[in-house]
C-alpha cells in the first residue's frame, strides 16, 4: 500500500499504518478504522481486518482446501450495505465453518455489491477472537475525495 495521506474523521491528515486498518480504543467490544483508495478497497479491507483479527493460520503439512462463494448484497444506504456485508461474511463463516481469506469485489455502488469470497476450513486456524457482528453504533464512512475511511464497532 502506498503511504499516501488519509484524513482522519477528526484531525489533521496522517499517514495510514502499514496495514489497511487499525484497532482503535473502545470501552467495550472492538473498534476498527479502515482505510482505502476506493469503495471496493474499503469493503475488502474491512473484511480482511475482521478475519485477520479473529483467526490466525496454523501451520499444516496439508495444503488447505479453498472454497469460493458468490455474494450479493443490496441496501438502502451505504452504511447499511457496509454493515450487511460484514455481517453476511460473519454469518457465512460461522455456518460454513470457514475463515475467509480473499475478497474480490466485482461490482459496487452505494446500494449494492457483488463479490466472490474465498475461505478455508476452521481446522487450519486458531480462533483468537470471536466476532459476533458489526454494529451501527459509532459507524462512520467518509470519502475525502481521494481516499475512503470507515470506523466500525464489532460486537465480540
Amino acid at each position: 500500500m502506498s503511504r499516501s495521506k488519509v484524513r482522519l474523521l477528526h484531525g489533521p491528515p496522517v499517514h495510514p499504518p502499514v496495514k489497511n486498518y487499525q484497532i482503535i480504543e473502545h470501552t467495550a467490544d472492538l473498534a476498527l478504522r479502515v482505510y482505502a483508495k476506493d469503495l471496493k478497497g474499503l469493503f475488502r479491507n474491512a473484511a480482511v481486518a475482521v478475519f485477520e483479527i479473529s483467526a490466525e493460520k496454523i501451520s499444516s503439512k496439508n495444503p488447505p482446501q479453498k472454497e469460493s462463494l458468490p455474494l450479493e448484497q443490496k441496501a438502502a444506504t451505504l452504511d447499511e450495505l457496509f454493515i450487511n456485508w460484514l455481517n453476511e461474511l460473519l454469518s457465512l463463516s460461522a455456518t460454513r465453518e470457514m475463515v475467509f481469506t480473499d475478497f474480490k469485489i466485482n461490482k459496487i455502488n452505494e446500494h449494492a455489491l457483488e463479490a466472490t469470497v474465498t475461505g478455508e476450513a476452521f481446522s487450519g486456524y486458531r480462533i483468537n477472537k470471536e466476532i459476533k457482528a458489526a454494529t451501527y453504533s459509532g459507524l462512520k464512512i467518509e470519502n475525502s475525495g481521494s481516499d475512503w475511511q470507515a470506523e466500525v464497532i464489532l460486537d465480540v
